[in-house]
């Protein structure tokens, strides 16, 4: 049992699945005002650990004290009537509700059988006013950003009287400004009696917000440990227990790539409201970087590349052939592959196979009325989960379970399977641990050495910088600035973005 400042234990937790031992005798412990990081790569257990405290899932062996006291949630709800609270990665609120009602869903105030909407609305703008945020409670969710939902999903948690605050990746859709603004949030709550587990990806970000680490690796507990006295370096190590590949530094000369060749060029390209008329070449085998702020129009842009939206100015011109993208269909007839932001949205999909994702973008190139054997899809499949290293139990398990690197990578697997000439990775690392970035990207990059083009979105500017041949700055949905050679630098890249 617990003593002093310890306000949450949980001692050997042990949970099972058919064929695989998500966590085995795992320990943890959360200090009273105290933020706390979890890490491990994906598949680690961390995710697996939150279900468990938070009552999602029924352990198989172990003990949770909160407070002194047994704990034993038999739901999410149950473990919110006690305090815990927990803000995860996949945001799941309702897009078709307003502000207010996603805050206080499930627990509205009501009056003479009626809800107190003046109540509900002024209770809203207070929990977001605690975190710094002023927006119009009435609008629709999913009128705002994905950043903006995401600080609306703190609040809402922050709001229910938490003991202790669980936020999973809770910057990943968040730029800088908005970073400094919810960890300046997060130490007032700490001061204020809240014990918080963080949990991200982002070494900077946990050294900069977290007082210790428990480190979690194959459903084991490697340690626990304060961050003041940890290098990075021994971190990334013991959460990944072998020596594993840098992310390899892109060859800037090109090589022989076919780096002359022109793949795709945008004249004057634009929508309105969307993204600012702009010029681009894009070359075989080059991989092309988009940088800037969250919201600056790399999405966007990307977006007319593959058909998402259609422009309503200039000309794209494929192989010197004009082209009109009206919808996906038609780029990925042209060999055009999209790997999206929001993998839970438009990405993976949960209740299929892992195999049955794998080979969805070939089906649909070669119509869903093309019959393909099972022998073969069985065939596909297998060579691109050994090709990527995707760890799951096999073919046939939804791709749901599995964890967030995986399923990026069975996304990316889907599109390889249609042998693309220009692949467009939007943000394919966000939320994924430090060696599947260095798995992902290499092989990307091992890709353009073969011929194919890239177009690589990621908020990570260091990654940009050490994977692309060039860059496009974008700020304000406009393209500011194209640089290459010595001017791919994150600090020239920063004071362009600043200045321009």
């Amino acid at each position: 049992m617990p003593k002093g400042n310890v306000i949450l234990q949980m001692t050997g937790i042990g949970m099972y699945f058919p064929g695989v031992r998500a966590l085995d005798g795992v320990d943890f412990t959360l200090r009273k005002k105290e933020i706390h990081s979890l890490m491990g790569e994906n598949g680690a257990g961390k995710s697996t650990l939150i279900k468990v405290l938070t009552g999602v899932y029924k352990r198989n062996q172990g003990n949770i004290f909160l407070n002194g006291l047994e704990f034993n949630p038999a739901s999410p709800l149950e473990a919110r009537q006690y305090g815990v609270n927990s803000v995860y990665q996949e945001i799941n609120l309702c897009d078709n509700l307003s502000v207010a009602e996603n805050i206080y869903a499930g627990r509205q105030n009501t009056r003479f059988g009626k809800i107190n909407w003046k109540t509900i609305k002024s209770g809203a703008g207070n929990a977001l006013e605690r975190l710094n945020m002023n927006i119009d409670v009435n609008r629709l969710l999913g009128s705002y950003s994905v950043a903006v939902k995401q600080m609306v999903a703190i609040a809402r948690a922050v709001d229910m009287n938490s003991k202790i605050l669980i936020l999973d990746e809770p910057t990943s859709s968040l730029d800088r400004p908005e970073v400094e603004q919810l960890f300046a949030t997060i130490r007032k709550l700490r001061d204020e009696g809240l014990s918080v587990i963080f949990i991200s990806h982002f070494l900077n970000q946990v050294y900069e917000i977290c007082d210790r680490v428990t480190v979690l690796r194959n459903g084991k507990l490697i340690g626990e440990y304060e961050l003041k006295e940890l290098p990075k370096l021994d971190l990334v190590s013991k959460m990944v227990g072998r020596d594993f590949s840098i992310l390899k530094q892109r060859d800037k000369e090109g090589k022989s790539r076919g780096a002359s060749e022109i793949f795709i060029e945008a004249k004057k390209l634009g929508k309105k409201r969307t993204v600012e008329p702009f010029d681009l070449r894009i070359r075989r085998g080059e991989a092309l970087g988009f940088a800037g702020l969250l919201g600056s129009g790399r999405t966007e842009a990307a977006n007319l590349f593959f058909g998402i939206d259609e422009a309503d100015t200039g000309e794209m011109l494929l192989k010197n052939q004009k082209k009109i993208f009206k919808k996906p269909n038609d780029a990925i007839s042209q060999l055009i592959a999209f790997c999206p932001e929001d993998r839970k949205k438009n990405g993976i999909i949960y209740d299929l196979s892992v195999e049955d994702n794998i080979i969805l973008a070939m089906q649909a190139k070669e119509s869903v009325f093309k019959y393909l054997s099972p022998k073969k899809k069985a065939e596909i499949a297998a060579n691109y989960i050994n090709k990527l290293g995707i760890v799951t139990a096999g073919p046939d398990v939804s791709a749901g379970t599995l964890s967030g690197g995986n399923q990026q990578k069975v996304i990316l697997a889907r599109w390889l399977v249609t042998s693309p000439a220009l692949l467009i990775l939007d943000e394919p690392t966000r939320g994924i641990d430090v060696h599947a970035k260095a798995e992902i990207m290499n092989l990307a990059m091992s890709l353009c050495d073969e011929g194919m083009s890239l177009i690589f979105i990621s908020s990570e500017l260091e990654e940009v910088v050490r994977c692309s041949d060039r860059i496009v700055v974008m700020r304000d949905r406009k393209k500011i600035a194209e640089m290459s050679g010595e001017d791919l630098d994150e600090e020239k890249i920063l004071k362009t973005i600043a200045e321009a």
